[in-house]
């Protein structure tokens, strides 16, 4: 299994990019957790924003996939995209998240 974060600059986006990533299978399930602020440098210069943090639970062998969607489908230039194998989760859960993705 594989935990993937990604944040996206809005309720509106984040929301858009959860729902597609499980109609599509790429993920089991999708989590969305505001985040106040964000501070980080881009072009030299030192930004802040609220942003929402997407907690993309999906198989290991998903991760290009959901790579590869996120950067087509997100509003950012670089959007930020962290994989982590999870290699302990409840049997149950984790049957749940092979069976739920493609």
């Amino acid at each position: 299994m594989m935990l993937i974060m990604n944040t996206c600059p809005d309720k509106e986006s984040a929301e858009k990019l959860a729902r597609s990533l499980v109609e599509k299978k790429l993920a089991a399930c999708v989590s969305i957790v505001p985040i106040e602020k964000s501070f980080y440098r881009w072009k030299g210069k030192i930004e802040e924003a609220g942003e929402c943090l997407l907690l993309i639970k999906t198989k290991a062998r998903l991760f290009h996939g959901v790579e590869k969607y996120i950067r087509a489908n997100h509003p950012h230039k670089v959007p930020e995209i962290i994989g982590m194998k999870m290699d302990k989760a409840e049997t149950f859960y984790r049957t749940w998240v092979e069976r739920s993705t493609v």
